[in-house]
């Protein structure tokens, strides 16, 4: 299973935020902390704005903030919201009925039970806990100021 950019960015933008809580970090911020595109990450922050994991403000002050704790944004959620497709194979898409072995098949089960294993650990990590080591990852995602401007 490999996760989507879409899904890193998310989770890389929600950690920044958290990190940074009450600063209120930009869109343009973020995008230097780690070197990735700032359209890249306004497209996530909308995603993630509209899934209720960020409130935005523009403007003078404006900026990014979590809409609830740290401790209550899970990451088996996050994964679910920004992940298109989590079936591993197409017989475990909705609706797929393609396969001629498929009523039979014990691979489709076992695939079924790793995607519930691999999104129940997720659901076990809070934001919390991916920012417990908060001094490191500041310092990692230190910038020199370039790019900070929105």
């Amino acid at each position: 299973m490999r996760l989507t950019v879409q899904t890193d960015y998310a989770l890389r933008v929600l950690m920044h935020v958290a990190l940074h809580d009450g600063d209120r970090p930009t869109i343009g911020q973020i995008a230097a902390a780690y070197g990735i595109s700032r359209n890249h990450v306004m497209k996530v922050v909308h995603q993630l704005g509209l899934a209720g994991f960020l409130e935005t403000r523009r403007g003078q002050g404006g900026g990014i903030r979590l809409a609830r704790p740290a401790r209550e944004i899970i990451v088996g959620d996050v994964v679910r919201s920004t992940e298109p497709d989590l079936a591993l194979v197409a017989c475990l898409e909705p609706g797929n009925g393609s396969c001629a072995i498929t009523p039979a098949c014990v691979l489709r089960g076992a695939l079924q039970r790793a995607t519930e294993a691999f999104l129940g650990e997720l659901d076990r990590v809070s934001l919390a806990d991916l920012v417990a080591n908060g001094a490191a990852l500041r310092a990692l995602l230190a910038t020199d100021g370039q790019g900070t401007t929105d």
